[in-house]
């Protein structure tokens, strides 16, 4: 049995570790969120794994011992101080475990720190770093020929859009994915000395860098030519003769091309290619949302200085210094798209410096040590150079986070130096190992995976069916939330969330019995009470709140819970907006206007708010001051407005509700539906004959609508 343990716990991590790059390729589609909650998972099951027969090597074994780097030394107190910041934070839960829709949280920076230290030593000890990374290549290329499909319309892209996002679901997250891989084939090509594989990998870096421009995700772009820029630079700063006049023609092809560009951003060959042109759309206007947040951040920064808000705490920076100006974008930022803004929220200055000495303490290292070669150190640092210049206009993804740390790890392994203390203790025997080390680790494996993971996987998977329409009808629905929530892992908040979601279906299905749902109501309500109770501080679970008790019926208690959201958030147009639909729907036609009038002051550039804020003049019966808000914001009293609609018909203002209709019939285009709107608008009015006049002009203009329109002049002429 000699040797024994030993070689049982080699493998395991070594398995382990070479598993960890197929994490990219992992979408289960069981799970909820499947591009991010598959990839999370494998990734922690492998790290939990692998952590434990590492310290099984490094008890039968002093060389896989942890050794002391100054990289090592800021990474633990990153972690640490993270914790220290997470158990403060507005809610500590989130902020340890995150949510499906991201699965960070300080749990990820604890699997990233344990395999900060497991992978230093094993791979360090197995001299198989170089066999790592090209494992990483390996699975680059797969991901990279899975884009080049969808390109060329093979494959859907799954955002939507023009934007390549192979199997990691999002174009930014493609994009620091391949610049990372991009600098990593670069390193391994100049330092291969093998001529196919060499020229292969320097292929490989072509063209994901040419694919990172397919991403268009400006920030990667912008990484990857500030790396190839500081790359061409440092060889031309260390290297000499021919290595120096390459470099040197790289910085000067590199400037050229970048002032040709710019030259050329207005023509029509570059506004008419949609890449071309969202690069060219780089430009600090064209940022100014991300400045603006950046600013509420700062302002939530100096609230509190010294922990933050806690990892997934950024939601309440958002909510409490929202700006007005964001109207337009999307309605819940829970990141500030800065990685390092992000970390100056979420622990304060302390996590702000320590995030930053991570990189500084690399590059540092990376030059400081004669044990690395030349381009090692070149292409690290623009590798390192490329990321910083993203994260600061992106937040950071599971993916990017394990390629920082397995950069940081091979610089620790390559510099890091003995521990005394670590030295000195004593070796397990192999009978140890098999006896007692085997079967402790074993089951303590067992225990991470099956308490960390295994309650979450269930969860994500649950709730994807409890959502999907079932077989048997929605009452199967409900009973798969009445479940749930008994056991929602960490994400409590998303399974509510998406309980509202689908009991507001149920509710406003006519052919579902009152008693279904009541009962689906009943425990959308009780359960979003729950989130408020625990977490009155969070505007978003107020207003869902809100949302399942007008859903419900019960307006008082939805007005007040988003008046409470108000009070949170009061800069934020959509609470307003709902204060003052809940309130018009009540009756309070006073309140409705006060909250709608209020929506469009925040921010009166806003001319799409304007009609809200003239509906609460008609609803109070001003009709003169809703002409005036009208006339402002578009110069004419004919808008084409649902919320008007509403407004008009509310009020019986006959007249304009006709208008209305009769400007959407005229406008070239316009649907059945729309002609048949405007018959509607008469036959409300009391004007019959218009009312049949109207269909039969829109049977006329569609003849494929005759029976209908037949069938409605019966019903017209009956009534």
């Amino acid at each position: 049995m000699d040797g024994g343990a030993k070689q049982v716990a080699r493998l395991v991590a070594l398995s382990a570790i070479f598993l960890l790059p197929l994490a990219p390729l992992i979408v289960a589609s069981s799970f909820f969120f499947p591009f991010i909650t598959g990839k999370a998972f494998y990734l922690r099951i492998l790290i939990e794994v692998l952590v434990v027969a590492w310290v099984v090597l490094a008890l039968l074994d002093k060389a896989y011992r942890p050794r002391f780097s100054w990289i090592g030394a800021l990474a633990l107190a990153f972690v640490t101080w993270m914790f220290v910041a997470d158990s403060v934070a507005p809610n500590a839960l989130k902020a340890f475990w995150s949510n499906f829709e991201r699965m960070e949280g300080w749990v990820l920076l604890a699997h990233l720190l344990g395999f900060f230290f497991a992978a230093s030593a094993v791979l360090r000890v197995e001299g198989k770093w170089r066999a790592w990374f090209l494992t990483t290549l390996g699975v680059s290329l797969v991901i990279s020929v899975y884009a080049l499909f969808q390109l060329a319309g093979a494959l859907a892209i799954h955002q939507g859009s023009t934007r390549i996002d192979a199997t990691l679901g999002n174009s930014a997250y493609l994009a620091i994915y391949l610049l990372w891989n991009t600098f990593i084939a670069l390193w391994l090509a100049f330092t291969e000395k093998l001529a196919w594989l060499k020229w292969s990998l320097f292929a490989l870096a072509a063209l994901e860098g040419v694919l990172i421009f397919f991403t268009e995700t400006r920030g990667a772009i912008l990484g990857l030519l500030v790396a190839l820029f500081g790359a061409a630079l440092l060889a031309a700063l260390t290297g000499g003769g021919r290595t120096r006049r390459l470099a040197l023609g790289g910085l000067a092809a590199l400037v050229l091309l970048s002032t040709g560009f710019y030259l050329a951003r207005t023509t029509e060959f570059v506004q008419n290619n949609s890449v071309l042109q969202r690069v060219a759309s780089i430009s600090p206007a064209d940022g100014q949302t991300r400045f603006t947040i950046w600013g509420m951040a700062s302002q939530g920064f100096l609230e509190r200085p010294l922990t933050g808000w806690g990892q997934e705490g950024f939601n309440y920076v958002f909510n409490k210094y929202y700006d007005p100006s964001l109207y337009r974008q999307e309605a819940w930022f829970d990141r500030a798209h800065n990685a390092f803004i992000d970390w100056l929220s979420a622990g304060g200055l302390p996590a702000f410096l320590l995030y930053l000495s991570l990189f500084g303490s690399a590059i540092m290292l990376l030059w400081r040590s004669s044990e690395l070669s030349r381009p090692e150190r070149i292409f690290l640092t623009a590798a390192l150079a490329g990321y910083a210049v993203h994260n600061f206009f992106v937040f950071d993804n599971l993916v990017s986070y394990l390629y920082f740390f397995a950069i940081l790890a091979l610089i620790d392994a390559r510099v890091a130096r003995p521990i005394r203390v670590f030295e000195r203790a004593p070796e397990l025997s192999p009978a140890l190992g098999s006896t007692y080390a085997l079967p402790v680790a074993a089951i303590t494996a067992f225990a991470l995976v099956w308490f960390v993971n295994v309650p979450g996987m269930r969860a994500a998977h649950e709730l994807v069916v409890a959502i999907t329409p079932a077989p048997s009808g929605p009452e199967e629905n409900v009973a798969r939330f009445e479940k749930l929530v008994q056991h929602p892992a960490f994400a409590a908040q998303e399974v509510r969330e998406q309980l509202v979601s689908v009991a507001g279906a149920i509710a406003q299905n006519p052919s579902i019995p009152i008693e279904l749902k009541q009962r689906a109501l009943a425990l959308a309500v009780t359960e979003v009470e729950k989130q408020v109770t625990r977490y009155p501080n969070d505007a978003r679970s107020r207003l869902q709140l809100a949302y399942a008790y007008r859903t419900a019926g019960d307006l008082s208690r939805a007005f007040a819970e988003t008046r409470a959201a108000i009070a949170l958030s009061p800069q934020k147009q959509h609470m307003y907006i709902e204060a003052g639909q809940i309130a018009w729907e009540a009756g309070d036609f006073a309140s409705a206007r006060e909250y709608l009038t209020a929506a469009y002051e925040l921010d009166r550039t806003f001319t799409e708010l304007a009609p809200y804020a003239a509906a609460g003049e008609f609803i109070a019966s001003d009709p003169s001051a809703a002409d005036r808000v009208l006339i402002e914001a578009y110069g004419t009293t004919e808008v084409d407005s649902d919320v008007l609609g509403v407004a008009y018909y509310r009020t019986k203002d006959w007249p304009r509700l006709i208008r209305l209709w009769k400007m959407r019939a005229d406008t070239p285009g316009a649907s059945v539906e729309t002609w048949f709107g405007l018959a509607a608008a008469y036959y409300t009015a009391g004007d019959k004959a218009s009312a049949i006049a109207t269909i039969r002009k829109a049977v006329a203009l569609f003849p494929q609508a005759s029976a209908s329109g037949e069938a409605a002049i019966k019903e017209i002429q009956g009534s």
